[in-house]
């Protein structure tokens, strides 16, 4: 009789009977009966702000973890963010950033930085910089990690994955200069190019300006390919084996169980990661952009990072941070589009 009153019972009812049993144990755990806990007995629904309170006197100690990233987060990423008023001055240094002596220009920084004859050019190669530095970039680690979860002998897979992590720990300038050596004049290619009965100049290949894309994007995902899998080589390793045998007992091969099981596994991750990469889409750094710059690249090496860099160099403060004031609005507008387009395609998002 009992079994058929349960098999009866509607799923909502027993899902409510289970929360109330799992608050009744945490109480019970805690140290004995709260309000809270008189409120079940007697059958009266907690609100959600008691709940919230319990919740919070239960957990809220994991908060603690927390606080170390958050002050630093406050300190030196909210903290210094009033700089940006700079943009809207005639900013010298010395000057109160806000006092009686501040010059307010308004928006001249800005119409200043949008009538740059070059303002087109530096856009233009930031936008095309980056946007095929995330097409690379972005799915190589899913496929390295694929590729790395798929290899049974965990000697060679420990001997993969430290020779793909290994590039990450070499400075941009060793970097830069590595490909000096390889790639640049009198450089190995170069040499090799003459021996063959090329041009007696050589290729010259950091002095040509429909090089420098090809060079700056692959040496860079290169070095943090092998890195960025360690995120999606985490996750797959939380997959549960037994997905695994049953695809194999349907008949499943290696390749098929890629696409069925690890790829669907780790697809939160993936759209977690692709929206933050989409944040920063338009952020290249100037350092590896400077040690690459060229007189004879210059026409696609000058970006929006490096135009900043040269106006802090001649003191034009206040243009220099419109510039990159408006790359951040940039950055930001496109997370937004990045996560509402995730939120309605993939149901996922960040909020």
């Amino acid at each position: 009789m009992e079994n058929n009153q349960v098999a009866n019972t509607p799923p909502s009812a027993l899902l409510e009977n289970n929360d109330l049993l799992i608050e009744q144990a945490y109480e019970q755990l805690a140290g004995g009966a709260t309000e809270n806990a008189g409120d079940v007995k007697n059958n009266k629904t907690p609100t959600k702000w008691e709940k919230w309170k319990e919740n919070f006197k239960r957990r809220g100690w994991i908060l603690v973890f927390i606080l170390p990233a958050l002050i630093y987060i406050l300190i030196f990423c909210y903290g210094p963010m009033y700089g940006i008023v700079v943009a809207f001055q005639d900013y010298q240094p010395g000057n109160d950033i806000i006092g009686p002596d501040t010059v307010w220009v308004g928006f001249k920084n800005f119409e200043d930085f949008f009538s740059d004859p070059n303002f087109g050019s530096y856009f233009l190669n930031t936008f095309l910089l980056c946007i095929l530095g995330f097409i690379v970039g972005f799915p190589l680690p899913i496929i390295v990690a694929l590729l790395l979860n798929s290899v049974r002998p965990k000697k060679i897979k420990k001997g993969l994955q430290i020779l793909y992590y290994a590039p990450h720990f070499i400075s941009l300038v060793v970097l830069v200069g590595m490909m000096k050596l390889i790639f640049g004049s009198d450089g190995l290619l170069d040499q090799l190019s003459i021996k063959l009965g090329g041009d007696a100049q050589g290729l010259q290949l950091f002095l040509k300006a429909e090089a420098f894309r090809p060079l700056f994007i692959f040496s860079g995902n290169w070095q943090d390919f092998g890195w960025s899998a360690i995120i999606y080589l985490a996750a797959l390793s939380g997959v549960d084996p037994a997905l695994h045998e049953a695809a194999k007992v349907d008949g499943a091969s290696r390749f098929r169980r890629i696409f069925s099981v690890d790829l669907p596994a780790i697809l939160p991750t993936i759209v977690m990661l692709m929206i933050l990469s989409v944040g920063n889409l338009m952020s290249c750094g100037y350092e590896k952009v400077l040690l690459m710059q060229t007189d004879g690249n210059i026409s696609t090496s000058e970006i929006l990072s490096t135009y900043v860099y040269g106006g802090l160099m001649k003191g034009q403060y206040g243009l220099s941070t419109a510039s990159g004031l408006f790359n951040s609005v940039i950055n930001v507008a496109l997370l937004i589009i990045a996560n509402f387009t995730s939120k309605k395609l993939a149901n996922q998002s960040m909020w």
